[in-house]
């Protein structure tokens, strides 16, 4: 057997074989870090996030479990890191009534949903639907269904109603005016079933078996806030409670019962 003695090339190759085992070697240790690296942090996250407290804020239209149901399916859906990067002012297109909703981590396993929805200012039935508009009168839902807190808003006149554009009416103040309404009813704690308006732009207000007649826009807000204080000694009876003459001299209210 001979042996031949390795020339300088056959020592470079050689070399260079190791180098590029000693590179691969170190690629390998290094995924083998950041795999471990991610895993444990993957771990800490899942084990270390989970929800037990969550608070609600917004919501009108849904309840809390509603919400909390919406928000909290799938996949960790228990977990309050995750749940707040799904969540970052995330748009909702397929749940009535919202518009987004938010996810704040409070603390480690306590979450703050925040919930944004659509301004509705009344609903109006067209063709056994209820169309549900904003302040602008754009239609921005409908169901066959009606919402119990939004009240119904009888006497507007228009022949046809499109998905996201406004109703034909022939005066478009009235959708100030009834958001104007529907804010001071909230705002006193008088939630109305339906809001009227005559020929004449005349309000007239229904809270069960009683209506009540406001008349024209002058002292709305003055009306309204005493509205607290009558409708609670009338419960139970049925009649119409005229407000038209009511001003801030005379402060006339007749109840005429049925």
């Amino acid at each position: 057997m001979i042996f031949k003695r390795k020339g300088k090339k056959d020592r470079e190759s050689f070399g260079e074989f190791l180098r590029q085992r000693r590179s691969f070697i170190i690629i390998i240790l290094s995924l083998i870090v950041i795999v471990s690296l991610a895993w444990t942090g993957y771990r800490y996250i899942i084990d270390n996030y989970t929800v037990t407290r969550i608070f609600v804020d917004g919501n009108i239209q849904h309840s809390n479990q509603e919400i909390m149901d919406i928000v909290m399916e799938g996949r960790y859906g228990n977990n309050s890191l995750i749940l707040s990067l799904r969540y970052k002012d995330k748009s909702i297109a397929d749940i009535p009534f919202l518009e987004k909703i938010d996810v704040t981590v409070l603390e480690r396993d306590t979450i703050r949903i925040n919930v944004y929805e659509k301004a509705i200012a009344g609903c109006v039935e067209y063709l056994g639907r209820f169309l549900y508009f904003d302040k602008d009168g754009i239609i921005v839902e409908t169901s066959v269904k009606r919402n119990q807190s939004i009240p119904e808003v009888v006497g507007l006149k228009f022949d046809y109603a499109i998905m996201y554009e406004k109703l034909p009416v022939r005066d478009m103040t009235i959708f100030t005016e009834i958001l104007n309404i529907r804010h001071l009813l909230e705002q006193y704690n008088v939630p109305a079933d339906k809001i009227s308006f005559s020929e004449r732009n005349e309000v007239t207000l229904q809270f069960g078996a009683i209506r009540v007649a406001l008349g024209n826009e002058g002292y709305i807000d003055e009306k309204i806030m005493e509205l607290e204080v009558i409708l609670p000694k009338l419960s139970g009876k049925s009649g119409i409670l005229r407000m038209e003459h009511y001003d801030e001299y005379s402060r006339e209210t007749i109840f005429e019962p049925d």
